[in-house]
C-alpha cells in the first residue's frame, strides 16, 4: 500500500492532535502492533518518505529536529485506534464520542434490519394480494356469464 492510495495522517500528525510528542506516540504504537492490520497503518519506504520530506522547503537546523526513522502514515481507522492506546487527556477526551457514534452506527443497523424484515413482509403481503385479485379477474374471465356475453359479441359481428 503506497501512501496516496487513502487518506492518511502521519505520525507527527497525530501525535499532535493528541497532545503527545511523535517518539512517545510512536513508542506506544509499536508497543501495541497487534492492534494495527495494514489496512490501519503502514510505514512509509523510502521513497515516499524522500518526496514527502521534499515538500518541506525548510527544515529547522537545531538539533534532533530530523528524524532517524521512517514515519508512520494512518487510516482513518488508525487514527481512531491511537486514541485507545494513548494517556492524553486529548485522547480520552476523542475517544468517548467515537465509541458513543460506533453505539449509535450499530443501534441504525438494528433498525435497518427490522425496517427491511417489516418491508419483506409487506411484500408479500402485496404480492398476496396481487394473486388473489389476478385470480378473481381470470375467475371472472372464465364465469359462464362472461363466457355467454363473449360469445354474443362475437356472434354479432
Amino acid at each position: 500500500m503506497n501512501a496516496s492510495s487513502k487518506r492518511e495522517l502521519l505520525d507527527t500528525a497525530l501525535a499532535a492532535f493528541y497532545g503527545v510528542v511523535t517518539k512517545a506516540f510512536n513508542q506506544q504504537v509499536r508497543r501495541n502492533l497487534a492492534r494495527y492490520p495494514l489496512d490501519f497503518m503502514f510505514l512509509l519506504n523510502d521513497a515516499e518518505s524522500a518526496a514527502l520530506s521534499s515538500q518541506f522547503v525548510t527544515l529547522k537546523n537545531s538539533c534532533g529536529q530530523h528524524r532517524k526513522y521512517l514515519p508512520l502514515a494512518f487510516t482513518e481507522h488508525g487514527a481512531i485506534r491511537a486514541a485507545a492506546i494513548l494517556c492524553s487527556p486529548r485522547a480520552t477526551e476523542v475517544s468517548v464520542p467515537v465509541v458513543r457514534t460506533f453505539i449509535e452506527l450499530r443501534n441504525l443497523v438494528t433498525g435497518n434490519k427490522e425496517l427491511a424484515s417489516k418491508m419483506k413482509r409487506l411484500e408479500r403481503k402485496v404480492d398476496s394480494h396481487d394473486q388473489a385479485i389476478t385470480g378473481l379477474i381470470d375467475s371472472m374471465h372464465r364465469s359462464p356469464i362472461a363466457t355467454a356475453l363473449d360469445s354474443a359479441g362475437q356472434s354479432n359481428r
